[in-house]
């Protein structure tokens, strides 16, 4: 008899609350500190107030899930389940990974901490494969080997709107983002495994659009063995807050796969107070050869 395997996530998947609960996945809420106080993504804080808080010049600083709220969670669904798998954000972009990973030693190989290198809609789209697999007779342990193995089978593609937040944060030179408002220009970030880094440079939002999507058929077809109507490959969007810019995104990447079921999904919250709102990105990630 299959043991009985939970998945487990946190918030930067961009799976809420009520969307774990109908998918069977236990979400972790992200803390954020805004002016001094601590508040929870999709708990105490929804995207329409922490745009408002963000336009508003609110210091705003990400946190990661303490290990009291991390191993109360664990306990609780180990009540109920033989084994657990836990896919934290990329280890590259929060120390939340690491900490996780510490913590499940404690467990005796119950608790599995995945670190698979996703954020967002990929992230997402790892906790349905764990999903799957468990559906499919492998246990924890084996969830965890696949995941990983496959880790750097995604790809995504950011183009953000403003360059105020990078500037803020520190990523970018208050030179570099007035020179890059004055021009107008629109960069493009990319993750790739493990960080946030710049790929190009575009001058209008369609440039932009169109140098993310002839990115991402380069990838699947270079990288992940090509597009085979769809078959192999996953097509994700992600977006802050600007959903009718996103939507005629959704149509543009649409038609240039139009055999693909495309997810689209707000950016989580953790990137976004990094990048502003009216970001787009879109994301492929190949899928696993277990689940063909």
């Amino acid at each position: 008899m299959s043991k009985k395997i939970a998945v487990v996530t946190d918030s930067n998947s961009g799976i809420t609350q009520a969307e774990g609960k109908e998918l069977g996945i236990f979400v972790l809420p992200m803390p954020f500190y805004i002016d001094g106080g601590e508040y929870f993504e999709d708990i105490n804080l929804s995207q329409d107030e922490f745009y408002t808080k963000l336009s508003e010049g609110a210091d705003i600083m990400t946190s990661q899930p303490t290990p009291p709220n991390v191993l109360n969670l664990w306990k609780e669904v180990l009540e109920e389940y033989d084994e657990l798998v836990h896919i934290p954000m990329s280890s590259g972009l929060s120390g939340s990974c690491e900490s996780a990973y510490m913590l499940s030693h404690d467990f005796e190989g119950r608790v599995q901490v995945i670190n698979n290198q996703r954020i967002s809609v990929t992230q997402r789209q790892s906790c349905l494969d764990a999903m799957a697999l468990a559906e499919k007779g492998y246990d924890a342990a084996q969830i965890k080997d696949i995941l990983e193995r496959e880790k750097y089978n995604s790809s995504i593609y950011i183009m953000l709107d403003t360059l105020h937040y990078l500037k803020k944060g520190g990523r970018i030179t208050p030179a570099a983002a007035a020179i890059g408002t004055l021009l107008k220009i629109k960069p493009v970030l990319t993750i790739q495994g493990e960080k946030l880094d710049a790929f190009s440079k575009a001058r209008t939002s369609q440039q932009g659009r169109n140098t993310m999507i002839t990115a991402i058929k380069k990838d699947i077809d270079e990288r992940f063995g090509g597009y085979n109507c769809g078959k192999n490959i996953y097509i994700e969007i992600a977006y802050t807050y600007d959903l009718e810019s996103a939507k005629s995104f959704k149509a543009e990447v649409q038609a240039a796969f139009p055999e693909s079921e495309i997810v689209m999904d707000p950016l989580s919250l953790s990137v976004s107070c990094h990048i502003g709102p009216g970001a787009l990105a879109v994301a492929c990630s190949k899928k696993l050869p277990e689940l063909a």
